[in-house]
């Protein structure tokens, strides 16, 4: 018999691959907020910038506008309900209720041609007929009439 001979343990791998994992996790999350910030850092805190040619400033190009008088009118024997209309700088506008004959005039200024959009909607309280026209410029560009009662109707352009 002899002395016996000292072994060691078998080696613990897995406690060193757990920190090589967290090593290149920090590594990644590093290189992460290195990227990050140098798309959110503005070019001013970067330094000096290099001198660019100098170019004469550009005068906008003048824009020619046009002012077009509008009319909106609802015709009827029985008034109107729920009127709403898109109005001077296309603002809404909104009545509960109106006798008819009504109208409502404004101007609209905007650049020349561009395509401009008008609408009035109404509800007809009945019985009989209302009938919604939209004039532009004294041009009729849109009309319709409706004949139900209570039912909600529009004219748009």
């Amino acid at each position: 018999m002899g002395v016996p001979t000292a072994t060691r343990p078998p080696a613990d791998c897995t406690a060193r691959a757990r920190s090589a994992g967290s090593f290149v996790v920090v590594l990644g999350v590093l290189a992460a907020a290195f990227a990050v910030s140098a798309y959110v850092v503005p070019r001013s805190a970067r330094g000096p910038v290099k001198d660019e040619p100098a170019t004469a400033p550009v005068a906008p190009a003048a824009v020619r506008t046009v002012s077009h008088t509008v009319v909106y009118e609802l015709l009827g024997a029985n008034g109107a309900r729920n009127v709403t209309f898109a109005a001077e700088g296309s603002a809404l506008t909104q009545h509960a209720e109106v006798a008819t004959p009504w109208s409502t005039q404004f101007t609209r200024v905007g650049p020349a041609g561009r395509t401009e959009f008008y609408s009035i909607a109404a509800r007809n309280p009945g019985p009989g007929e209302l009938r919604c026209r939209i004039v532009v410029d004294g041009v009729v560009v849109a009309e319709k009439t409706e004949t139900g009662p209570d039912r909600l109707f529009s004219c748009a352009v």
